[in-house]
This record gives C-alpha cells, structure tokens and sequence, in this order.
C-alpha cells in the first residue's frame, strides 16, 4: 500500500509540474481541446514510464 502511495504521489507531482513547464494550461484546453488532450497523453505516459523506472523496477 506504501508504494502504491508513492507511486501516485510521484506520477501527480511529475504530471503537474510537466504541465507547468510545457504550458499545458486550461487557456490552451479552452482554445484548442486536441493539442490539449495530445500533450496531457503525451505528459502521462511519460511520467509513468518514468515513475515505473524509478519506484518499481529498481
């Protein structure tokens, strides 16, 4: 249960601050739903490859 704990805790921060730094924003979600909806994808499987290598498999 720990690690699950930790691994959502890691993949949101990941996610916001991807987000952040790409300016995926909710301005950009409002002008243009479909850039929005690729980059959020894009964001996710990105942070969880990234938490998987780091939290789980090591």
């Amino acid at each position: 249960m720990r690690l699950t704990k930790n691994v959502m805790r890691e993949w949101e921060l990941l996610i916001r601050q991807t987000k952040e730094r790409e300016g995926v924003t909710e301005q950009l979600k409002a002008d243009n739903q479909m850039k929005w909806v690729g980059m959020v994808n894009n964001i996710w499987s990105w942070a969880e490859e990234v938490v998987l290598m780091e939290l789980v498999y090591q």
